[in-house]
């Protein structure tokens, strides 16, 4: 996909305050230090129009880019970071489910998940949801670049394996640093958009 225009629209704590439906949406839901922010910007070939952070669980709100005056991503708060409040925590959580569950436009969710990982308890739960939720999904396995080249096929059984049900073509790996697998997102992103 061609980025022609990309701009940083709104942050929302509710569907108050989200754009009016319309639109359709992109959202990215992952751990506080997955590197959503950092996907954001390597989709949109940006280097700070999503904001990172070294300290995670930084993203408190819905934050809503619009790409193309066509559609909008959407990056939620992260789940699981230790260092917030409980209360915090519910409160994200509380957002990011209501969200999920009654937000019209959203046609496609990126959960973003750490290569160098198995998937989290946490991470298996959020896959688990979308399934009951009937969302539609791919699962991005970001940080590529930190592995060798020699264990990254181990890696990628790794998380089909603690994500039941997930196929192959539903994994895309990822690395915002050196943007492999950018073309291969946009390329599922923009197959979504087209089937509006």
């Amino acid at each position: 996909m061609k980025i022609k225009s990309a701009t940083y629209a709104l942050s929302g704590f509710k569907a108050e305050q989200y754009p009016a439906a319309g639109l359709p949406e992109i959202a990215l839901v992952g751990r506080s230090n997955v590197g959503k922010s950092s996907l954001i910007n390597a989709l949109l070939n940006r280097r700070s129009l999503a904001r990172t952070s070294s300290q995670p669980g930084k993203t408190r709100s819905a934050n809503f880019y619009l790409i193309n005056e066509a559609f909008y991503l959407v990056d939620l708060p992260g789940y699981g970071y230790a260092k917030t409040s409980q209360s915090e925590r519910n409160r994200f959580s509380r957002l990011v489910g209501e969200y999920l569950e009654s937000r019209r436009p959203l046609k496609l969710v990126l959960q973003v998940v750490d290569l160098r990982h198995p998937p989290t308890a946490l991470d298996q739960a959020m896959f688990r949801y979308l399934h009951d939720l009937e969302r539609p999904r791919l699962v991005v396995a970001n940080k590529l670049d930190k592995l060798k080249r020699s264990q990254i096929e181990k890696h990628r059984q790794e998380v089909l394996a603690s994500l039941p049900g997930l196929a192959q073509e539903d994994l895309i790996l990822f690395s915002a640093a050196t943007k492999q697998g950018v073309a291969e997102l946009w390329q599922a992103i923009t197959h979504v958009l087209q089937q509006e």
